[in-house]
């Protein structure tokens, strides 16, 4: 005669079945709700996207007198001083994230394009390009480029860069060297 057979207690059995349901009910939703966190915030490949901007500061450059009792002086050309200034602006204000301007080495194609679109849009708005300019940096809102939205370009300019430094980017965008 053969050995009995061990059957298991049913005690373990009802402990293994409500183990598997509790897998299925707290683990499966976990994961399907998983997905779709990942699925709706744009982690496919497209959605939202952080840049990052630094800036190095503007180079001088020195030179020795050709005496030895005078002292060196810095040598800039009056015209490439602004210019230089108003990059590094334009590029730690994070104006080269969103903006394509040629003069700032900048490609960005969130806002227009500060090649062109001044200029059009100064003349939609009838302003000089200055002040259009201006307006465009401190109060973004007061005209929008066709093919952009409100509330697209940052509404802190006004308080976050000062006079001086607005007034010398303004120059370096209007100039566009």
């Amino acid at each position: 005669m053969a050995p009995p057979r061990n059957r298991p207690k049913p005690i373990v059995a009802v402990g293994e079945v409500v183990m598997w349901v509790l897998f299925v009910l707290l683990l499966f939703p976990a994961g399907v709700v998983g997905w779709a966190v990942g699925h709706y915030t744009g982690h496919q490949g497209g959605g939202t996207r952080t840049v990052t901007v630094s800036a190095a500061a503007p180079a001088t450059t020195t030179t020795p007198a050709a005496t030895t009792t005078a002292k060196a002086a810095p040598t800039t050309t009056a015209a490439a001083a602004p210019t230089a200034a108003g990059k590094a602006i334009f590029t730690s204000a994070g104006c080269a994230a969103c903006h394509t301007f040629k003069a700032a080495g900048a490609t960005g194609k969130i806002g227009p394009d500060l090649d062109t679109a001044p200029a059009i849009d100064a003349k939609k708005d009838n302003m000089a390009l200055a002040a259009f300019v201006r307006e465009s940096i401190v109060s973004p809102n007061a005209f929008i480029a066709p093919g952009f939205t409100k509330g697209l370009m940052p509404q802190t300019f006004a308080t976050t860069l000062s006079k001086a430094k607005i007034d010398t980017l303004v120059s370096f965008i209007v100039g566009g060297k």
